[in-house]
């Protein structure tokens, strides 16, 4: 757990940067605690998921209320989320992952989470998504996968991939354009 939290709070040392060997002393922890919000969130999201392995009853329902109450952030105490994890603004963000890797970025008004059935995603290393995006369902994203802002994510991302609109389509691979996918007549139902 602390591990976990003192790579989260390396992302806010410089938030464009993951700096893996920064050393995160008391006195810089507190500084950040203090300074940021969305760091005293997952603060209380690792409490939470510390609490839950070593089954403490009653704490990981109270931590998931005050981090719903105090910072409008709707995540899952107990998930399996890696390291690193940066949510700039955790106000309305949904965060309900089957797992998701170390060092993603999440902005604004995201939700991860199900679609039709009680199924999550399952998102890589090092993932990025924008603003307003939706992730949702049994998809895999890939590390190091891009989604942009509004991007309403429903089917697989392969590693490195970019992802934009709605549905979200692959627009870039590892920074190499894809040809747009022809639609035919059978996808859109004429």
């Amino acid at each position: 757990m602390f591990e976990d939290f003192t790579q989260d709070a390396r992302r806010w040392i410089e938030p464009s940067n993951i700096n893996e060997g920064a050393p995160v002393s008391l006195w810089l922890m507190l500084r950040l605690l203090f300074r940021y919000m969305p760091l005293r969130a997952m603060a209380w999201f690792r409490f939470g998921c510390w609490c839950k392995q070593h089954r403490i009853p009653y704490l990981p329902g109270f931590t998931q209320r005050q981090i719903y109450s105090r910072y409008g952030l709707e995540i899952l105490v107990g998930a399996e989320i890696g390291g690193g994890l940066y949510i700039a603004h955790p106000i309305g963000v949904v965060v309900s992952p089957k797992r998701m890797g170390r060092n993603c970025s999440i902005i604004a008004a995201v939700t991860i989470g199900m679609r039709n059935t009680w199924d999550f995603p399952q998102i890589g290393d090092e993932v990025f998504i924008g603003a307003g995006a939706r992730v949702l369902g049994a998809i895999t994203i890939g590390d190091g996968a891009v989604i942009g802002a509004n991007a309403v994510v429903i089917s697989d991302l392969p590693a490195g991939a970019t992802a934009v609109g709605i549905p979200a389509r692959i627009t870039r691979i590892n920074g190499m354009p894809v040809p747009p996918q022809e639609v035919s007549p059978e996808r859109i139902g004429a």
